[in-house]
């Protein structure tokens, strides 16, 4: 290690002290509508500042390369903790309801050790779960805590696969680095919490690493379209792996990934299998077949173990464009202003890293050094968009799918060029602005919901109450979605939400008798629990105000029979009378 590593090692340490020190001082709830990005202390920022310089000057490196490969993962590592652990530091409280839902699907696993896939589509595709539950019995570990840290343990595998596949196109040590680094900025997606997703994600990436490794072929010389010479072009492939044992291996290998996908997760096997596909027909991957032994197994999968939930739901069922546009673009920039500057936010960081990636593919297309894998595995998930809205999650998906080629080609304009020529002192000026401008970008990008998505004390506190005093098959009424319930119990009651049964008009006058009538007529009875995560939720989105809120619990209250059993400073449970 060179003297000058050390220094850049120290700076990375002096930065992870003060992002974490001072991220641990935030106080929760958070109250702005632009949530941790409004509060975080001046130090944190500093901090990140100081990471990002110091990167940029390991990176520029001398005449030999980049600083030392530990010092790069130690900086890089430095950089994942502070992005992805900072709400871990604030407080000991999983983000978000799915963490909780999630944990809750592997402890019913692991308790009846029956899949029943008419529970909901989660048993349908339990692949992951299983594995879950394995590890929490196996290992000891609080479950808690693997959620609130999974965040930073999943990027830190995406972060390893990309690697793998990014020195298969690249023997550039600093492009390497710089794509890592990109990818971090650029992940505001927040898919990266304890997932079937997050897991098939990483999944995925193995496949690809290994589709443009040893499965990789080079191409036969190009001489038109006709078939003639296309037949040509694809007879004068040969594979670059000349070990046929290594090509085997990942053959094999890369068909008990796509196994594993295909029983853990709904979107990934087909974000796949149109990757598989477009590489396949580029002339790039000697393996020709694995796209077909894929749709077999995705077809397969899809007819048996999922058919549960596919029968009431077909895959096409709202595909088009204009119902995705409206479900991931129109109904997204809703809410009080504070929430559309976020999303608005999310968009501009999307649009800016594009059009590096736009910029890079020209730069290296003239330079006829463009890599047609990056772009068709940058462009491929587009394919997704008007196929399903997803929950209005689609757009979410694809840009997830597509950010670490669009990261491969953005570093091709940020870089002069591949070799072990230094950096320029220019371009080292204006990297570190961009990279402090998408800092900032994806911290308000990734944190924007956390006025409703970090949970208090209080909070989980109701929740353990209401699920203790309700009976077996009571049901349970929130009022939104960002509740942390389920986390265990999963299959005891039926867990329900205003906004779903009154089809998100909540007044007081239409969907009062909604929910009223719905817990009384069922024979555990019900409950119904506010809670301030919840109304921030519904403000904060457009779907409610602090007076019809008000209105709604006070029509409540006003019902026979209806009795307040708990109060805390963040919740209330009431319970509603049986018929």
């Amino acid at each position: 290690m060179r003297p000058r590593d050390l220094g850049f090692a120290l700076a990375g340490a002096v930065s992870l002290v003060l992002t974490a020190g001072t991220a641990s001082t935030v106080s929760v709830p958070v109250e702005s509508d632009l949530g941790l990005v409004a509060v975080l202390p001046y130090p944190y920022w500093a901090g990140l500042a100081l990471l990002n310089i110091t990167f940029v000057m390991a990176l520029r490196g001398d005449a030999r390369g980049p600083a030392s490969r530990p010092v790069m993962l130690w900086l890089l590592a430095v950089l994942v903790v502070e992005l992805f652990g900072t709400a871990a530091f604030v407080t000991d409280i999983p983000r978000g309801e799915v963490a909780f839902r999630h944990l809750g699907i592997a402890d019913a696993l692991s308790s009846t050790k029956v899949i029943d896939p008419d529970i909901d589509a989660y048993f349908n595709w339990p692949g992951f779960f299983a594995l879950l539950a394995t590890v929490i019995k196996a290992t000891g570990l609080e479950p808690v805590s693997i959620a609130l840290w999974a965040p930073v343990l999943d990027v830190g595998l995406w972060l390893a696969a990309l690697g793998v596949l990014t020195r298969s196109l690249t023997a550039d040590p600093r492009r390497l680095w710089l794509v890592l680094w990109l990818f971090c900025l650029g992940n505001w997606q927040d898919q990266d919490y304890l997932s079937p997703q997050a897991f098939a994600f990483f999944l995925y990436l193995v496949v690809i690493a290994l589709l443009v490794g040893p499965l990789a072929a080079h191409p036969g010389t190009f001489r038109g379209f006709r078939p003639a010479d296309l037949a040509l072009w694809w007879r004068g492939r040969s594979p670059r792996e000349h070990r046929p044992q290594h090509r085997v291996c990942a053959f094999v290998v890369a068909l008990l990934l796509v196994t594993v996908i295909c029983a853990s997760h709904q979107l990934t096997p087909f974000m796949m299998l149109i990757a598989m596909t477009a590489l396949s027909l580029s002339g790039r991957v000697w393996t020709t077949r694995l796209p077909l032994i894929t749709a077999v197994v995705l077809a397969l999968w899809l007819v048996y173990p999922a058919s549960a939930y596919l029968i009431g739901h077909p895959p096409l069922e709202d595909a088009g464009f204009q119902g995705a546009i409206a479900a991931n673009v129109v109904d997204r920039v809703t809410g009080t202003p504070g929430h559309s500057l976020v999303v608005k936010v999310r968009m501009i960081l999307t649009v800016v890293l594009w059009a590096l990636a736009a910029a890079g593919a020209v730069r290296d297309w003239r330079r006829k050094r463009l890599d047609i894998r990056v772009v068709l595995l940058a462009l491929t998930p587009l394919l997704l968009f008007p196929m399903q809205s997803y929950g209005g999650e689609m757009l979410i998906r694809v840009s997830l799918f597509a950010l670490p080629f669009i990261a491969l080609q953005a570093s091709s304009v940020l870089l002069p060029k591949d070799g072990a020529i230094r950096i320029p002192f220019l371009a080292v000026m204006g990297l570190i602005p961009a990279f402090l401008l998408l800092s900032v970008l994806i911290e308000t990008s990734r944190f924007g919901n956390t006025k409703f998505d970090i949970f208090t004390d209080s909070e989980t506190a109701a929740v353990a109450e209401v699920e203790r005093l309700a009976p077996h098959g009571a049901a349970i009424i929130s009022a939104a979605h960002p509740t942390p319930w389920r986390s265990d119990a999963y299959l005891e009651h039926r867990y329900r939400t205003m906004d779903e049964l009154c089809r998100r008009d909540l007044s007081a006058a239409t969907c009062g008798p909604i929910f009223y009538n719905y817990a009384r007529h069922n024979p555990a009875g019900g409950f119904v629990l506010l809670m301030r995560s919840t109304e921030a939720s519904l403000e904060l989105q457009g779907q409610s105000t602090p007076g019809n809120y008000a209105e709604l619990e006070d029509w409540l209250k006003a019902q026979d029979g209806v009795e307040l059993v708990f109060t805390n400073t963040d919740a209330r449970i009431y319970r509603l009378p049986t018929p």
